[in-house]
């Protein structure tokens, strides 16, 4: 592993964290204050890309000597987005809605060297099916996990693959939000290599 400059995840989510942890990377954490609401006529991809990019150029003030990694999720069930539900009625509607259908995960993925303001980002794009499951099914699992802050309304790191039939991507760790295998191409870009 190579670095000669220090990395920022610009996120507070715990489970990106731990995603970025298993790339034995030395990093550091902040929140980027941002306005995600998706533009006008925004397909759910160019959406993930441009709030990953947002999140990083909005921490290069703050971190100006640094490479800082971004990322979003955009979460789509036939045509219309899946969001953090934010509460066990709202998860378990959200659930039903999904049971047997097949839902669009896009997870932007950006790093941005705060030094020059260079930047690349990718978009990895994973096809969730969910099987046919029950109204108590949902709620046992809902109430188990508790996934009310998760877009989608599940935990696919815990007890919500679960609720699958298939995950069809290039990256199961991009479902969680982070794509790790996409990550990498793009710190090997700015000189950062894993291996």
């Amino acid at each position: 592993m190579t670095t000669a400059i220090e990395l920022i995840l610009a996120s507070s989510s715990p489970y990106r964290r731990e995603l970025l942890k298993k790339l034995g990377l030395t990093f550091d954490t902040a929140s980027a204050d941002i306005d995600e609401t998706p533009l006008p006529d925004e397909e759910p991809m160019q959406t993930a890309m441009r709030l990953s990019l947002q999140k990083a150029a909005a921490l290069a003030p703050i971190f100006p000597q640094h490479l800082i990694i971004g990322s979003d999720q955009v979460a789509m069930l036939k045509g219309k987005p899946l969001t953090k539900p934010g509460s066990r009625e709202n998860t378990i509607a959200q659930l039903a809605a999904a049971s047997g259908k097949t839902a669009n995960f896009y997870t932007g993925i950006c790093v941005y060297d705060s030094r020059n303001g260079q930047h690349r980002v990718d978009c990895d794009h994973c096809a969730v099916t969910f099987r046919a499951l029950s109204r108590q099914q949902i709620e046992h699992y809902v109430d188990r996990d508790e996934p009310f802050n998760c877009a989608g309304g599940f935990k696919a790191e815990s007890l919500g693959i679960a609720l699958f039939e298939r995950i069809k991507g290039d990256d199961p760790n991009a479902l969680i939000g982070l794509p790790l295998i996409k990550l990498i191409r793009l710190l090997e870009v700015f000189g950062v290599r894993v291996i």
